[in-house]
């Protein structure tokens, strides 16, 4: 079965994930990824309660910062869960 990790960390990423995560589980192992950019209870985990999103298999600490300061944290954090998990798709 193909293996696909599913990146999200951001509002609209959650709404479009909802969306395609019960589809993509039909036909494929997805891994989910929460940047942990959005930590606040209502910027993120209201929305894997509340929407079809499963809860995530790996939860980031990306936090605050300036953009580039997130996106570095967020490469750093990826790299080995992305070696490990060897996925043969990314949705970012």
């Amino acid at each position: 079965m193909m293996k696909v990790v599913t990146i999200v960390g951001a509002r609209p990423q959650f709404i479009k994930a909802a969306v395609v995560s019960p589809r993509l589980r039909q036909v494929a192992h997805e891994v989910l990824i929460h940047t942990g950019q959005h930590y606040d209870q209502t910027l993120s985990t209201v929305f894997f309660e509340h929407l079809p999103i499963p809860h995530p298999d790996y939860t980031l600490t990306a936090g605050s910062g300036t953009h580039g300061v997130q996106t570095g944290r967020m490469l750093v954090d990826l790299d080995p869960i992305l070696q490990r998990e060897a996925p043969d798709w990314v949705i970012v």
